[in-house]
């Protein structure tokens, strides 16, 4: 599973998405608020004009001279006590007004309102309401002057239509929101697949399951793809030709020192015998040295080139049938107990090299019994055992013999440079090589080298 952090491209895409979309929501929920609070202004205004218009074509004078309304206002709030709606004709308490104020009147401010204009006035209402006064003057044909009426609504009304319709918006954007930021997570999932299919692919070339990458890629991610294509074939001629190189070397010497070595053979009178084991000698210690230098270059080269990866299970087996041919005077029981799932990510040259030296050596000194083993440990690293029923050897003589030129034995054969050899390229691969006490009551060497990511 992906983790996803502060850092990662993922929490990047859906951050900046979900601040995009809230942004966008908010202005467009404050711009739709704005609007309704408008046109619902309007309206309520529309409303007041209305009753107002219908109380001047209603209003005639009575047999007393007075002012009076000849029939009710059509909407029933006019007649129903504190209802909100109301409507009253001159000013004071001689005032004509509305059954829906009851025993008050509406307290209108000192105006000139000349004919034809309508006044808006906001003026406290009975039972602590806020109203919205629309006023004219009306002049009736045999009166000495014109009358002013006015019309009047509850700014509460309003508040609480823009207040539903307010929670009403917020609910809707907020549900609106989370659709949206969940469309845009499966947007960046979907968008995000091939550098998904990328990254498997890429663990396969550093586990050495495939050389190249092979998936076609979106448009944007295929020239990184082609990049790393030309890099990993660029590595591998880079090694191929590094390997050619030391490998010509290395013929070349070996070819003088095969000379060197039959010249010797040929020295078999007087001093010259001594002469010539001699330089047998050194012929050896200088072919050992040159493949000492053989592996360390071919393991600088190898160190951390993907896709390089050994089974230690399959080079194991194919050494314990190596040595027991070597050693069937001796009858030795070479046990190979290594899972087939552990992998070296190195070269099977160098493993063969390590692996060889250390079970020949235990070979060599044990009395009946040699086991490989192999365990995995921490930090990405195998831990490869080579145990024997030996004599063992002390502790401190342990790290010695693990210095080149340093032999355990001189009655032994061999030129001391196999354990360091061992130690040597473990190094270059970022590992190490000791000895220890071994359960089978001899020796026990421990190479810890890198394993290949699963």
């Amino acid at each position: 599973m992906i983790r996803v952090g502060t850092g990662s491209l993922r929490f990047r895409l859906l951050a900046g998405a979900a601040v995009w979309i809230a942004l966008a929501l908010a202005v467009a929920g404050f711009i739709l608020s704005g609007l309704f609070q408008d046109h619902v202004r309007r309206r309520f205004e529309a409303e007041l004009t209305t009753h107002l218009e219908q109380l001047a074509a209603l209003l005639e004078e009575d047999a007393a001279g007075r002012p009076a309304v000849r029939q009710p206002l059509s909407d029933p709030r006019f007649r129903r006590p504190l209802s909100g709606l109301y409507w009253q004709v001159g000013t004071g308490e001689s005032a004509l007004r509305s059954r829906s104020l009851w025993d008050g009147a509406l307290a209108l401010p000192p105006d000139e309102v000349a004919g034809g204009e309508v006044h808006r006035h906001v003026v406290a209402g009975p039972a602590g309401q806020t109203l919205t006064v629309l006023e004219r003057t009306v002049q009736l044909p045999d009166r000495a002057g014109p009358d002013r009426i006015a019309v009047a609504a509850d700014q509460g009304e309003l508040r609480r239509v823009t207040h539903v319709f307010n929670m009403t918006l917020v609910l809707s954007l907020g549900v609106l929101a989370m659709a949206l930021i969940a469309a845009a997570l499966v947007q960046v999932r979907v968008g995000l697949r091939p550098l998904a299919r990328l990254r498997r692919e890429l663990a396969d070339v550093r586990a050495g399951r495939r050389k190249r990458f092979a998936t076609p890629m979106p448009t944007e991610v295929q020239p990184l793809v082609e990049d790393l294509n030309a890099l990993l074939a660029h590595a591998e001629e880079v090694v191929g030709r590094g390997r050619l190189q030391a490998g010509n070397l290395a013929h070349a010497l070996k070819t003088n020192l095969a000379v060197l070595a039959n010249e010797a053979a040929g020295l078999n009178e007087g001093n010259a015998r001594a002469v010539g084991a001699t330089i047998a000698r050194q012929i050896e210690v200088m072919r050992r040295h040159v493949d000492h230098h053989m592996a360390r270059a071919r393991a600088a080269a190898s160190r951390g080139v993907p896709g390089i990866s050994t089974p230690v299970a399959e080079c194991a087996a194919a050494l314990a049938r190596v040595m027991r041919t070597l050693h069937a005077a001796v009858d030795l029981d070479i046990a190979v107990e290594v899972a087939p799932g552990h992998v070296f990510a190195g070269e099977r040259e160098d493993l063969d090299e390590m692996l060889g030296n250390l079970v020949d050596n235990a070979c060599k000194w044990a009395r009946r019994r040699v086991v490989i083993g192999v365990r995995a440990e921490d930090g990405g690293m195998l831990a490869i055992t080579v145990d024997d029923d030996g004599p063992g050897l002390p502790e401190e003589r342990r790290d010695a013999v693990l210095q080149p030129g340093v032999r355990l034995d001189e009655s032994v054969p061999g030129t001391g440079l196999g354990l360091a050899v061992v130690r040597d390229l473990a190094r270059l691969y970022g590992g190490d090589a000791r000895l220890e006490a071994s359960p089978l009551g001899g020796l026990r060497a421990v190479l810890r080298l890198p394993a290949a990511p699963a």
